[in-house]
C-alpha cells in the first residue's frame, strides 16, 4: 500500500470513528429525553460540553504552551529548527508557525493552535540535540501535517462529544439517585429499553474515552503518512521515531491534559508493548500507537 492509499484509508477510518461517536451521542440523547420525558436536560448537557471546551480550543496555543512550560525558540539559538520549519511550511503551503521549545532532555514534539494562522510547533531541547537534519525534517513535517489536517479541530470535536457523554451520564445518575425519571415503563418494551438504556449510559463514558483514544492514534498514523508525503523520505521520520523510542525516560513535567498532542507518549514507555493480553489492553488505552508499528508502516510503504 502506498502513502496516498494509506492516508485515504486512515481518513476514512477516522471519520468512521467520528460517525460512531455521533451515533452514541444521539442514542444517549434519545434515551435521556425518553427517560426524563424532558428534552431540556439533553440540551443543557450539550451546552455545558460545548462551553467547557470552546475556550480550550480558542486559546489552545496559550494553554498548551503554559501547561508544558514552553518558551519561544529564536532563530539564533535554534537555527536548524527555524530553517527546517520555514522550508517545510513553504512546501506544505502553510503560514510559518510560531516555534517554541521545552527545556527537557526527552525527545518529543507537538503542534497546536486553532487554525493554520494561529499554529505552534514545539520541540524539546532533547529532540533538537538528538536529531540530524534529515530526522528533524521528518519530525517537523509530521507536526505540520497535524496543522494541515486540522487535527486540533477534530480532537476538540472528539473531546466535546466525550464531554457531553460524561456530563449526560453524570446527570442521569445524580437525578435518578434522587428519584427523578420515568415512572411509566410502557409495558415490556419500556422495561427492556430502560434496562438497556441504563447499562448503556453507565458504560458510555468508557466507550467514549476509547473512541477518543482511537481517533488520537489514527491521527498519529495520518500525520506520519502526510509528513512523508512532504519530505518524500520515509527513512528520515522512521529514524527519528527509532531514536525517540530508544529513549526510556519520561519527560520531566508530563501533563495528562496535553499528552495526546505529543509525537510520543510524554509519560514514557509503559508495560510490555504489544505482547500478550497486557500489550493489547495497553494499546486500547493508549493515546499513541506503538512506535515499532509506526516505523514498520513507514518502511513498508516506502519500500
Amino acid at each position: 500500500m502506498d502513502f496516498y492509499a494509506q492516508r485515504a484509508s486512515n481518513i476514512r477510518r477516522t471519520w468512521g470513528l467520528i460517525i460512531g461517536f455521533l451515533v452514541v451521542v444521539i442514542a444517549i440523547g434519545y434515551f435521556l429525553s425518553w427517560y426524563f420525558q424532558n428534552s431540556v436536560i439533553v440540551i443543557v448537557a450539550v451546552i455545558i460540553a460545548i462551553a467547557t471546551n470552546f475556550y480550550a480550543y480558542w486559546a489552545s496555543d496559550k494553554l498548551v504552551l503554559s501547561l508544558n512550560r514552553a518558551r519561544p525558540a529564536t532563530r539564533a539559538e535554534f537555527f536548524d529548527f527555524y530553517t527546517v520549519a520555514e522550508n517545510l511550511s513553504i512546501t506544505a503551503g502553510l503560514p510559518m508557525p510560531k516555534l517554541y521549545v521545552i527545556d527537557d532532555p526527552a525527545p518529543n514534539a507537538f503542534a497546536t493552535g486553532r487554525d493554520e494562522r494561529h499554529a505552534v510547533v514545539c520541540a524539546t531541547t532533547g529532540l533538537l540535540a538528538m536529531m540530524n537534519r534529515t530526522e528533524l525534517e521528518g519530525v517537523i513535517a509530521h507536526e505540520l501535517s497535524h496543522i494541515k489536517n486540522r487535527d486540533m479541530l477534530l480532537m476538540t470535536i472528539a473531546v466535546v462529544l466525550a464531554g457531553f457523554i460524561a456530563i449526560a451520564a453524570n446527570l442521569f445518575l445524580r437525578i435518578s439517585f434522587w428519584g427523578g425519571g420515568r415512572r411509566n415503563n410502557d409495558g415490556e418494551g419500556g422495561v427492556i429499553m430502560l434496562v438497556f438504556g441504563i447499562v448503556g449510559i453507565i458504560l458510555a463514558p468508557l466507550a467514549a474515552k476509547l473512541i477518543e483514544l482511537a481517533i488520537s492514534r489514527r491521527r498519529e498514523y495520518l500525520a506520519d503518512e502526510s509528513g512523508v508525503l512532504l519530505t518524500r523520505y520515509p527513512e528520515g521520520l522512521a529514524s527519528a521515531l527509532q531514536k525517540i523510542g530508544n529513549y526510556q525516560m519520561p519527560m520531566q513535567h508530563p501533563n495528562l491534559a496535553t499528552a495526546h498532542l505529543f509525537m510520543n507518549d510524554p509519560f514514557g514507555p509503559k508495560g510490555t508493548r504489544g505482547q500478550g493480553s497486557a500489550g493489547w489492553i495497553e494499546r486500547l488505552f493508549s493515546t499513541h500507537p506503538p512506535i515499532a508499528d509506526r516505523i514498520k508502516r513507514l518502511l513498508r510503504s516506502g519500500a
